[in-house]
């Protein structure tokens, strides 16, 4: 292992390339002891594939390498590509996921101790400056494992073992987390599902946490499980919490009458709620759970 510093400071991370083979989701999520690590490291493009670059990151490698992967190239390919055409390729570290699960990881040989990686279908994990190889052991084993779920909660799962099997040795600063479906930007205007940055925080990870949580109540649409109707009683308790938050003057009747109908919209409209709001004569439990502790 090298012993000199490098040019730039490095991104002591450690980093997870992710697909869902079920919604063709792609994804990366990473944390490091660097300020704003989203802003090096994570890069998708929806229907193409997934890059992590980091150690002395080269950024290019985030546009270049999702350009190979939409010629057609897989990912070994596109790392032997990228690493040929690069006089610093000893000090990076790169892992990828294309559209098809196809995936390779790269750690190169000045890439300061402990460093290394781990692919398998639809993964790509590695790290730099680590406790140990159980960093990215468990990084991997927690994403293979949790199938199941979807692939930001697995992604995130991961980042959770991995810190606590020891982490990047340098400490705790940022995390990020990315994924692409294509049209699910907001509005649909672009493929970024979701965009979470920690850029500066003690314990960057449950903070993220927190961020993709907030941003399942906003952004995520109303699971039809979790729709009730509005019976009678329903409508009367609603009214009063309306009341409660000064958005009805009216008193409670039982009825979802005009009034009601608009006190709703002006509290849905000012939570960001409005995504859980598109279902007459339905309300989503978790509205309903909001409205619930709104003061």
């Amino acid at each position: 292992m090298r012993q000199t510093l490098p040019t730039h400071p490095l991104v002591a991370t450690f980093s997870i390339v992710g697909r869902d083979a079920r919604t063709g989701d792609l994804g990366v999520a990473v944390q490091s002891k660097f300020l704003a690590v989203g802003a090096v490291v994570p890069w998708a493009r929806a229907g193409v594939g997934a890059v992590a670059t980091q150690a002395l990151a080269n950024t290019d490698y985030g546009p270049q390498g999702l350009s190979l992967l939409a010629a057609g190239l897989p990912p070994a390919t596109v790392l032997a590509r990228m690493m040929e055409a690069d006089d610093l390729a000893t000090q990076r570290q790169v892992g990828i996921v294309d559209a098809q699960g196809a995936h390779a990881t790269y750690t190169g040989s000045d890439c300061f101790d402990w460093a290394g990686g781990q692919s398998g279908p639809d993964f790509a994990a590695q790290g730099n400056i680590l406790a140990g190889p159980a960093v990215v052991a468990a990084l991997a084993e927690v994403f293979v494992a949790n199938a199941r779920l979807p692939l930001w909660d697995r992604l995130l799962l991961a980042l959770t073992a991995a810190q606590a099997a020891g982490g990047d040795r340098r400490g705790r600063q940022s995390a990020a987390l990315l994924v692409v479906r294509a049209g699910g930007g907001y509005a649909g205007h672009n493929d970024r599902f979701i965009d979470l940055r920690v850029d500066d925080h003690p314990d960057p990870i449950p903070e993220l946490i927190r961020l993709l949580d907030l941003h399942k109540l906003y952004l995520f649409p109303s699971d039809p499980a979790d729709l009730r109707p509005i019976t009678t009683e329903l409508a009367s308790e609603i009214q009063t919490r309306l009341i409660a938050t000064g958005d009805l003057a009216s008193p409670p009747s039982g009825q979802w009458d005009a009034a009601t109908q608009r006190a709703m919209e002006a509290f849905v409209g000012r939570e960001n709620l409005e995504e859980r709001w598109k279902h007459p004569g339905q309300i989503d439990q978790v509205v309903l759970d909001f409205l619930r502790r709104a003061r």
